[in-house]
């Protein structure tokens, strides 16, 4: 049961932690509502209310994460230099620190190969603007085109490179697997230089290796993305110039300041935001307000983004409009636009990425629509389907990954979006949480199945012969089944608590919002309010809903309902006003013409008569 406090946030007396959460068994959503807390769990909030005299809401948020009496101040106000691991603790980090540190003493000509989305363009820009401060010629920076080029380096750009005249080769975000491209780049002369996140194999191409995922490497950090793992290459290589008194000529550039590239990239990579990572964003953060890095400040300003950055910002408004160059467009757009010192070209740059953002939109809504019409049939042919495995020849290779997610999102397994091109399948997979979709990828290349894949445990890309597309399909659903079946079994709208209208004040949000930066890896809140009436619902836009729930004070709050059209939820607003609902929602501190006020985001409702 639940007992309002004086703040108007609830406290759990004496609920069985198998009940659930406010008595919904079935949501409009079809969920089963959970408290995110277990017994122990509920002692601890109350621990930390005691012990730091903490907001109850706040405590059991820090709570719900596994957040210690002794541990909860330093986990709201994270440092780095407390959380920033010895860069030599992984893999050939020594020896990629000393040969950048040469090459920038000898001005050697270096070439930068990063991937095509956001993670490869922040990490490259990160390391260009790094090598220009410190005195190197300005690097070859090639993007390779997603369509012709394809993931990874490739031998026709590695020569093109070496005959322009660079002695070492950095590969960011990539090429781990590339075994042919890099043995070309030895034989050409090049020094070569990995710096990358993706599962590897136990063999490793013929070059320095910093990956924290390669089978060999403990040092613990496998969670980093690969701006990330750049970043902490750059702290090494800084301290190495500063051991040969490289910035007694030169001003040692400051680190802290390009962690905005390291925290766009780590949450568009949907790294987990925990320990360093979380770090690394909330710093990032900081330095994106101020609004220093011409590219980024355009961009905001091309996408309209009114308020402060946060994770989901840079999530779902900065990150698709970079990405859009490497799905649609220039594939190198994005990290020029990152390394602009000109206004007026910074502006041209992403008012081009936010136009190509709105050719994706289009593109991207009209290639779901035909992939959900394929799932539903290959579903209603099979009740037995793991993992959806689907492709057409007309489906555009950069919005498969998209396209994916739609399909895992929707139908709640594994999903493949394929790409068909004469007799070969390519494209990407989406996996769901406690499945690892890379691991099975890398299973069916070792069998035979597909040409090449590998990737995360929550997305994947693959390359399969089309006659070999069934037996790649059928491997995929035997191999995820059980996994699938688990993840299902765990699913359901997991609660931190229940407040009241009243008590969602901006006060107590801005508490909550110290234990963010929220993201993949430390889920955002969800918060209920108990038996609210739907006061108000008016549609905004073509597809979104506004509505307001108000308590019996009168006291209300106002929640958006994004993408509203032909959902549960946007069926149960349209038809519910005036009825009483326990409401969950994601709230957080907004902004508005420079006002800080309450946003609210729905997540779920159901009827409380009922519950």
């Amino acid at each position: 049961m639940l007992r309002l406090s004086d703040s108007g946030a609830y406290g759990v007396a004496s609920l069985k932690i198998s009940e659930s959460f406010l008595g919904v068994e079935a949501s409009v959503m079809g969920r089963r509502w959970s408290s995110r807390l277990t017994r122990e769990g509920e002692g601890l909030a109350e621990a930390l209310s005691t012990a730091h005299g903490y907001d109850p809401l706040l405590a059991r948020v820090l709570a719900g994460r596994g957040v210690s009496v002794e541990a909860a101040p330093g986990y709201l106000a994270p440092k780095l230099r407390d959380l920033l691991p010895e860069p030599y603790s992984l893999l050939d980090m020594e020896a990629a620190t000393l040969r950048l540190a040469e090459a920038i003493q000898a001005r050697e000509q270096i070439a930068i190969f990063g991937d095509y989305d956001v993670d490869g363009a922040c990490s490259s820009a990160l390391l260009a603007e790094f090598l220009v401060a410190a005195g190197a010629p300005a690097p070859f920076i090639h993007i390779p085109d997603r369509i012709t080029e394809g993931y990874g380096p490739n031998v026709e750009a590695i020569e093109a490179l070496a005959e322009r005249g660079a002695t070492l080769l950095v590969t960011l975000d990539c090429g781990t697997v590339s075994f042919e491209p890099l043995a070309r780049a030895r034989a050409l002369g090049l020094s070569t230089l990995v710096i990358d996140h993706h599962q590897a194999a136990e063999a490793l191409p013929d070059a320095l290796v910093v990956n924290p995922n390669r089978q060999d490497d403990l040092s613990g950090q496998g969670a980093l993305c690969a701006a990330g793992l750049v970043f902490l290459t750059l702290v090494a290589v800084s301290r190495e110039l500063r051991k040969r008194d490289h910035w007694a000529s030169r001003e040692a550039p400051d680190l802290l300041e390009a962690l905005d590239l390291a925290a766009l990239a780590t949450v568009a990579d949907v790294a987990p935001l925990t320990g360093l990572n979380r770090a690394l964003v909330a710093g990032g953060l900081g330095v994106m307000r101020g609004r220093r890095r011409l590219g980024l400040a355009a961009l905001m300003d091309a996408a309209r983004m009114d308020g402060r950055p946060s994770a989901w910002r840079l999530g779902f408004v900065l990150g698709p409009r970079i990405n859009a160059g490497g799905r649609i467009g220039d594939a190198g757009l994005g990290a020029r636009l990152l390394l602009e010192r000109d206004p007026a070209a910074a502006l041209a740059g992403a008012r081009e990425l936010d136009r190509l953002n709105g050719e994706r939109q289009a593109l991207e809504k009209a290639t779901v629509a035909l992939a959900i019409d394929a799932a539903e049939e290959a579903l209603a042919r099979s009740n037995r389907i793991s993992c959806l495995v689907l492709g057409a020849a007309d489906w555009h290779p950069g919005v498969l990954g998209l396209v994916a997610a739609k399909l895992k999102e929707r139908f709640k397994i594994p999903s493949f979006a394929l790409n068909f091109k004469g007799e070969i399948a390519s494209g990407s997979g989406r996996g769901l949480s406690g499945v690892d979709l890379g691991k099975a990828v890398r299973g069916a290349v070792q069998k035979g199945l597909a040409e090449r894949g590998g990737g995360h445990a929550m997305a994947a890309g693959v390359t399969v012969a089309r006659d070999k597309l069934d037996a790649f399909r059928d491997f995929m659903n035997e191999t995820l089944e059980s996994d699938v079946e688990t993840a299902r079994q765990a699913e359901g709208l997991w609660l931190d608590g229940a407040v009241t209208a009243r008590g969602a004040s901006l006060e107590r949000l801005r508490l909550i919002e110290q234990a963010g930066p929220y993201g993949q890896g430390n889920s955002e809140p969800v918060f209920a309010l108990p038996a609210h009436r739907l006061a108000f619902v008016a549609p905004v836009g073509d597809s979104h809903l506004r509505a307001r729930f108000t308590a019996g004070d009168g006291a209300g709050v106002d929640a958006m309902l994004f993408r509203a059209a032909d959902t549960p939820l946007g069926a149960a607003l349209s038809k519910g006003r005036g009825g009483a609902f326990h409401v969950a929602l994601r709230l957080s501190v907004g902004e508005w013409r420079g006002t800080e006020k309450v946003d609210a985001l729905l997540v779920d409702l159901a009827p409380a008569s009922s519950s």
